[in-house]
């Protein structure tokens, strides 16, 4: 908590707790739903000091508020992108030590699969960074098996039809291709499971090798395999202004 906490928007307090996005949290506020210090509060502009006021949501106080924490992992192959494993695989929060806060993975990385994974205790970010509405691009480093075709590269461009729908389109570039390997990025704009994986195997390649290297607006750089950053405020803004 702020040793001197300043008023803030209530839509802006909700969303912050976790509890609903902005927009959301303004119809709570117009129907009654919200009340500050007992009393009814009915108009979307309206503030309260998060942590002092009382601030309750059909009758339950919000949580309180609480230092909010983001960091870029290069999550390293054979750990699970979750808090915890039925089969006792090591799990991503294995890596992140000496943080007293509780954080978890925005979205997922597979087992198999290497990169940039941000863990944060912020629900609502994570929130809009996984739904697909916000179409929040995550790049890729693919190394497949064999020479790409032109055509293969097309097809996932234009997207291709999974089993479980249309992939979307996606921008891919080669980086590198010979007979034994290709080298390629690819960016694409949703987050299905395996998708990069499945994606390739739909035009007859692959994958051996991937390494997401870019999340919205964040790029994985020099960060060695199994550390993890805070991330800086511009990045943490960056973030919420794509996805709001």
């Amino acid at each position: 908590m702020q040793k001197h906490p300043t008023p803030q928007r209530l839509n802006r307090i909700l969303s912050l707790a976790g509890l609903t996005s902005r927009r959301k949290a303004d119809e709570w506020i117009k129907a009654g739903r919200v009340r500050v210090n007992n009393s009814l509060v009915t108009q979307p502009g309206s503030k309260a000091i998060w942590g002092k006021d009382t601030i309750t949501v059909d009758g339950k106080d919000i949580p309180c508020p609480f230092d909010r924490i983001y960091l870029m992992l290069n999550k390293p192959f054979g750990y699970i992108s979750s808090l915890r494993d039925p089969v006792n695989r090591p799990v991503v929060t294995d890596l992140i030590k000496d943080i007293p806060q509780r954080v978890f993975p925005v979205g997922r990385l597979d087992f198999d699969s290497m990169g940039l994974l941000l863990l944060t205790n912020d629900g609502d970010l994570c929130y809009r960074l996984t739904h697909p509405r916000y179409r929040v691009p995550k790049t890729y480093k693919v190394v497949v098996a064999g020479r790409i075709s032109p055509d293969a590269i097309n097809k996932l461009k234009k997207g291709v039809m999974l089993e479980d729908g249309p992939s979307g389109h996606s921008k891919v570039s080669v980086v590198m291709a010979n007979e034994k390997q290709s080298i390629l990025r690819m960016t694409i704009y949703q987050g299905r499971t395996r998708q990069v994986r499945r994606m390739f195997q739909a035009v007859g390649y692959k994958v051996i090798h991937l390494i997401r290297i870019g999340l919205g607006t964040l790029e994985l750089g020099n960060l060695k395999v199994k550390e993890y950053r805070y991330l800086e405020t511009e990045e943490i803004r960056s973030l919420m202004l794509m996805t709001s």
